[in-house]
């Protein structure tokens, strides 16, 4: 699942949260904190991937040290990644949007 974050309303700040609605959708508070995590980790990879795909195209084998500093899309590259909600809150918000698929592990019973 890619990654919509450009799109998602999240909140740029840490926020309390009732966590009495958070155990509705799987049964388990532990279950839901669990898929938020794991969503959480696919994000911030997705974001990584395409910050260093933009990173590459802009480094070559010739830039000095100080035209690297110096490189103003660079600056606005790194304002711009700097202003995204952090991976946990953008999952969170997935999760209460009901955004997240996850399928739920049955154990089967051994009775006869």
């Amino acid at each position: 699942m890619k990654a919509d974050y450009k799109n998602i309303k999240a909140e740029y700040e840490a926020i309390t949260r009732d966590l009495s609605g958070f155990d509705k959708k799987t049964g388990s508070i532990y279950e839901s904190v669990y898929i938020i995590s794991r969503r959480a980790n696919q994000i911030a990879a997705e974001i990584k991937d395409e910050l260093t795909q933009k990173i590459r195209e802009f480094s070559s084998a010739t830039d000095t040290l100080d035209e690297v500093f110096e490189n103003r899309e660079q600056i606005n590259l790194a304002k711009y990644y700097e202003q995204i909600p952090k991976p946990s809150l953008l999952a969170i918000k997935e999760f209460e949007d009901d955004k997240i698929y996850f399928k739920k592990y049955e154990e089967e019973s051994d009775e006869l």
